[in-house]
């Protein structure tokens, strides 16, 4: 193909071309012709499939808002509450985890999809958000971990994905009026002419009304086995990456369903209680507050993210909805102790109220930089310690992965109750 007819292409159509296209062409100027050609019209035999080969997506908000785009993964309909997350990579840990369950997952980074998906860095078994949507999503992959692309992955889970929408719109939609309940539509135009997405997003449930927790939990008690302190860990919907970073550490985890009760949380003869993240709203979460508020002073207490809520609902504090939350891998979080700033991984909805802990025992540790939410609380003489952010990450930043789980270790030393004979 001569050049100036590809160039010509190119210029005339720039709905077919995404906006890296020209950097893309420009890094190969310094190839010979032959091999530019060559990578220009296997560029071009690419973007035919992608636009050839799509369902059409439909996207309605409970605000009347209806956009419409391409479709992909599993055609079909479904409801939940849109979010948006800042993360530049990192989308199979983000897609898998249970955070997320009730949700739809937003990327506001424009490009998905391009290392593909193999698995090794998934937080659970399956994809836990309703849909995605994205700018732009990827097909041809060339990590050589890639198994499948995002597109296979999304199809195999049966959830459908949405592309070619204005993202930047619809998060700043969302930063402006909140976090809205939305219904997304994919598949043949023939298929989806009657269905009234606004419709179905305005009389979808809030994500309040829900309970999740019992879909996202273990279905029967497991462990984890380690040479160092009993952890009973409470699985509200947990991340592979915090009982790895338990477990390298030694522990000897024992995993327990959401609605564990106290008894079965005893007979593990813990010499600490753990609340693991999770998705909705803490105050649904009754049996895991009432553990805490039986084992509270009798054996050290943590939490990471919803377990960090339910512990200061537990202990007497109060929660809130967020505007729009916080999800991605550069919230800034400030230790008030030491006056530095971490940057770390996030993904809740639901924060504590400053000053409600006020009269509880707890002091907050810290906070976010952003906007003065509650990120972490502590009790020296309760033994409790508990974080809002993810310190295992996964996607995110690692700064904060040995600081928290160090001070668990240090504090179940410094405990020292003595553990039944094992």
């Amino acid at each position: 193909m001569p050049l100036h007819l590809l160039f010509t292409l190119l210029r005339g159509d720039p709905s077919r071309n995404p906006p890296w296209v020209l950097p893309y062409f420009l890094c190969k100027i310094s190839l010979s012709e032959d091999h530019l050609i060559c990578d220009i019209e296997t560029y071009l035999d690419h973007l035919a499939a992608c636009v050839d080969d799509t369902m059409i997506g439909v996207l309605g908000l409970e605000d009347g808002t209806m956009v419409k785009g391409c479709g992909f993964g599993a055609s079909g309909t479904v409801s939940g509450e849109l979010v948006f997350t800042t993360i530049m990579s990192g989308y199979e840990e983000a897609l898998t985890d249970p955070s997320y369950h009730g949700q739809f997952l937003m990327f506001t980074y424009p490009l998905i999809g391009n290392y593909g998906v193999s698995g090794e860095n998934f937080q659970s078994d399956h994809m836990w958000p309703g849909a995605m949507v994205c700018r732009e999503v990827w097909e041809y992959p060339t990590h050589h971990r890639s198994t499948r692309t995002i597109a296979k992955f999304l199809e195999d889970e049966g959830k459908p994905g949405l592309c070619g929408v204005d993202t930047r719109m619809l998060t700043t939609k969302v930063r402006n009026y909140g976090c809205m309940k939305a219904t997304i539509a994919v598949g043949e135009a023939k298929d989806l002419k009657d269905i009234d997405v606004v419709e179905e997003a305005r009389t979808h449930p809030s994500i309040s009304a829900q309970d999740l927790l019992m879909d996202v939990t273990c279905k029967k008690p497991y462990r984890i086995p380690g040479k160092g302190s009993r952890i009973a860990m409470i699985d509200m919907g947990i991340k592979r990456n915090i009982l790895h970073s338990l477990s390298l550490r030694g522990f000897d985890i024992h995993v327990l369903p959401a609605n564990a009760s106290l008894s079965q949380i005893e007979a593990t003869e813990p010499d600490a209680l753990f609340l693991s993240n999770g998705p909705g709203d803490p105050e649904c979460a009754t049996n895991a507050i009432a553990a805490v508020k039986h084992f509270v002073g009798t054996v050290p207490v943590f939490g990471i993210c919803l377990g960090h809520q339910i512990i200061s609902l537990a202990m007497g504090a109060r929660t809130f909805k967020l505007k729009f939350g916080h999800h991605g891998g550069n919230q800034p979080v400030k230790d008030l102790a030491k006056g530095i700033v971490y940057i770390t991984s996030q993904n809740h909805n639901f924060a504590v109220f400053p000053g409600s802990e006020e009269g509880t025992g707890l002091e907050i540790t810290q906070m976010n930089a952003n906007d003065n939410t509650v990120e972490g609380v502590k009790s020296n003489s309760l033994d409790i310690l508990a974080v809002q952010y993810h310190p295992e990450a996964h996607p995110g930043p690692l700064c904060t992965e040995d600081p928290f789980f160090s001070q668990v270790n240090k504090m179940l030393n410094k405990a020292k109750v003595p553990a039944c004979s094992r």
